[in-house]
């Protein structure tokens, strides 16, 4: 599989010839953001559709939890910040799925508690602290192959994974009982798409950190939203604004000496706010 990077690398020599490129943690950089930046904005669509960006915050937040976890348990805290982040999918649309509460207040509970539990780790082992700095702020200059590898399976997959169940899931997000009807399996929907967002999202705290994480799957999706006319519009809009600030953004950094992925996300928000000005100098209908 390494042959196959050098491959893709040595591809990407040939067909960037410019000084931003030179570097190979540059090369791996915007590899790393060619594939999660995709993957995020695909998985944000139906999330805006949902009224959902919180979700994908507190799933974000998890892995505070589970990078101290695999600290304390001496297990690799990407495979725990996985694993946790896929538990608290999961237990959001089991509990929201068996009682009457809306949607943001379970999310609002699971957020507090997955905050308060790492707090709580994290306090009774002093030490653990500097271990949390590369979750928080994220770098994809420092992405390594195995990631790489990772963040290509994953983008193979959600495309695969929506390919099938992107009009369940947008039925689902129209009406619950509406879906049922359609014959759309309600709860295996949910808990499928549910599972995805939280690898995606793990995926992309190497690239832009817990703290920014949601930003790269619901900037790109309400850009997308603000001059789409349909779902199908959206969808590949939100693609193409994703891969467009990744790049643009990556690249900005690179000469602005600048935090990557802190300028990729300012560069997303800079399509939201083009598009949303766009959109208010429309004519109507």
């Amino acid at each position: 599989m390494e042959g196959v990077l050098l491959h893709v690398f040595g591809l990407m020599e040939r067909l960037l010839p410019f000084s931003f490129a030179e570097p190979m943690f540059m090369k791996r950089a915007l590899l790393a953001l060619l594939l999660i930046a995709p993957a995020a904005a695909a998985v944000g669509v139906p999330l805006v559709q949902f009224r959902m960006a919180f979700f994908s915050d507190a799933i974000g937040h998890s892995a505070f939890t589970g990078v101290a976890l695999g600290i304390l348990l001496g297990v690799s805290p990407s495979w725990t910040v996985a694993a946790f982040g896929a538990f608290v999918a999961v237990a959001i649309t089991l509990v929201k799925g068996h009682t009457d509460l809306s949607t943001d207040a379970v999310i609002g509970v699971f957020f507090s508690t997955v905050i308060a539990l790492g707090i709580a780790i994290i306090s009774s082992r002093k030490g653990l602290t500097r271990n949390l700095q590369s979750f928080l702020y994220g770098d994809p200059l420092a992405v390594s192959d195995a990631e790489l590898l990772w963040m290509a399976g994953l983008l193979f997959t959600v495309g695969v994974y929506l390919f099938f169940a992107y009009n369940r899931i947008l039925l689902l997000g129209v009406h619950e009982g509406f879906a049922r009807t359609k014959g759309v399996p309600v709860r295996a929907v949910e808990i499928s798409f549910s599972l995805i967002v939280a690898l995606v999202v793990t995926a992309a705290i190497n690239a832009v950190g817990i703290l920014l994480v949601t930003a790269m799957l619901v900037i790109p999706a309400t850009a997308a939203r603000n001059v789409a006319r349909g779902a199908g519009t959206a969808f590949h809009l939100s693609v193409g604004i994703a891969l467009l600030s990744g790049i643009s953004g990556l690249i900005a950094s690179y000469y602005l000496d600048t935090a990557t992925g802190a300028t990729v996300v300012l560069a997303a928000a800079a399509c939201f706010f083009l598009t949303a000005l766009f959109r208010a100098l429309r004519p109507a209908g």
